[in-house]
């Protein structure tokens, strides 16, 4: 029996339908198989993608820079007297050691017992006349220096105290500031240099009177020589009793509060010192560093062989002390310390981490970090100080660059910085 047609109005029993009116579900999987197949493209996306590589970040900033050479040296009395023999006979045993004080004028540090006649004939008497006549010479060139010493200090000591009231005013530059205090300090030591130069030419003086008098006796006498200065006995080279000639060697004496400071430095590394620049003595066996100033740069060079076989032109150069000594821990003469050499110096210049420069091409490059990404980057240097250096051009203050880059770092990296705990 056939089914009856359905009325105008009604569905078809074959067709389905949905009583709340909505969608067929075959039309919609081709849309599932789609966001399906676009979440799977994305995951995969996501776990090929790069990570970012973790590296330490650092900042361009403007800042003071201090570029300085540090090399070994050592300390030296800066005047030291060797007494010879002033006359020729018998000397006897010495009780003085090195490290025993000494008084100008007043301490015996050898005694001579001479030979009688040992004068008398005339080349000998004419040489002793001679050298009297030199001694007394030396004396008034001696006084000379101590007076145009004298004078130059005085000068000094005012353009000093104009150049600090200048300074204080903000009038000159703490370049020029330093430079006039530095002067001031190496005309004082020149002072001290020539007074002590003053007072062994008296010495001398006296010790050529005392034996061209010795000479005129005939008999033979107990000759001292006695200190011409204050200080120390440094060395003893004639120990024992025995005979000595005339211009023997005998003792070496100093005053070991005039201590200098000697340090040889590269050539490359002299021709960029000048006298008057600061310098800082380290591990001399004191905790706190101690100020110097450059006073001399000798004009000389000389061959060194280094601990690796190579020969290196090396430069002398000697430096007062600046800040006193700590009580307690006296300096002596040739002790080693190391010195931090000032070569050059500014308060305000643009600096970058040396850390974060490196070759390419015989050119300085950085990485920038610009949105997350490392970016190379060309620079120009100047000053170098080890742990920053002077940038000219290439980046900006502020720019984060990243410091000792990994060699996985390319151009483009995704970057993401390391905490300082290096999480």
């Amino acid at each position: 029996m056939n089914a009856p047609n359905p009325t105008p109005g009604q569905s078809s029993p074959n067709r389905t339908r949905s009583n709340n009116g909505t969608r067929n579900p075959e039309r919609k999987r081709p849309y599932l198989w789609i966001a399906a197949a676009a979440g799977v493209v994305l995951l995969l996306a996501l776990a090929f993608r790069p990570n970012a590589i973790s590296v330490e970040v650092g900042s361009v900033a403007r800042g003071p820079l201090t570029v300085s050479v540090l090399e070994e040296g050592k300390t030296r009395i800066r005047n030291r007297y060797a007494v010879s023999a002033p006359l020729s006979g018998l000397l006897r045993r010495t009780s003085l050691r090195p490290g025993d004080r000494i008084e100008a004028g007043t301490t015996v540090l050898v005694t001579m017992q001479t030979q009688p006649s040992a004068f008398l004939d005339p080349r000998s008497r004419a040489q002793a006349e001679a050298a009297a006549a030199a001694a007394e010479a030396l004396v008034s060139l001696r006084q000379a220096e101590v007076e145009r010493a004298s004078a130059s200090v005085d000068l000094m000591r005012k353009e000093r105290q104009r150049a600090e009231a200048l300074h204080s005013s903000g009038t000159i530059s703490n370049q020029e500031w330093e430079r006039v205090d530095a002067e001031s300090v190496i005309r004082e030591r020149e002072l001290r240099a020539a007074e002590f130069a003053l007072r062994v030419a008296e010495f001398e003086r006296e010790q050529a009177r005392a034996a061209l008098l010795q000479g005129e006796s005939t008999e033979s006498r107990l000759f001292e020589v006695r200190s011409p200065i204050s200080g120390v006995v440094l060395n003893v080279f004639e120990e024992n009793a025995r005979p000595v000639a005339s211009g023997t060697p005998l003792i070496e004496v100093g005053d070991p509060a005039d201590l200098e400071l000697e340090v040889e430095l590269l050539s490359q590394d002299a021709v960029t010192v000048t006298p008057g620049a600061e310098l800082w003595i380290e591990r001399w066996g004191g905790e706190e560093s101690l100020r110097g100033r450059v006073s001399v740069v000798e004009p000389a060079a000389y061959t060194k062989v280094s601990a690796l076989g190579v020969e290196e032109q090396r430069v002398k150069i000697r430096a007062d002390f600046v800040d006193p000594l700590p009580a307690g821990q006296p300096l002596g003469d040739r002790f080693r310390i190391e010195a931090r050499v000032i070569i050059w110096n500014s308060e305000d210049v643009l600096r970058i981490p040396t850390g974060a420069l490196f070759r390419r091409g015989g050119e300085w490059m950085t990485y920038r970090v610009i949105n997350g990404r490392a970016t190379l980057t060309q620079v120009t240097i100047a000053h170098n100080s080890g742990t920053h250096a002077e940038v000219v051009s290439g980046v900006s203050a502020g720019d984060p660059v990243i410091v000792h880059p990994p060699d996985i770092v390319v151009e483009g990296s995704r970057i993401r910085a390391r905490n300082p705990d290096g999480s």
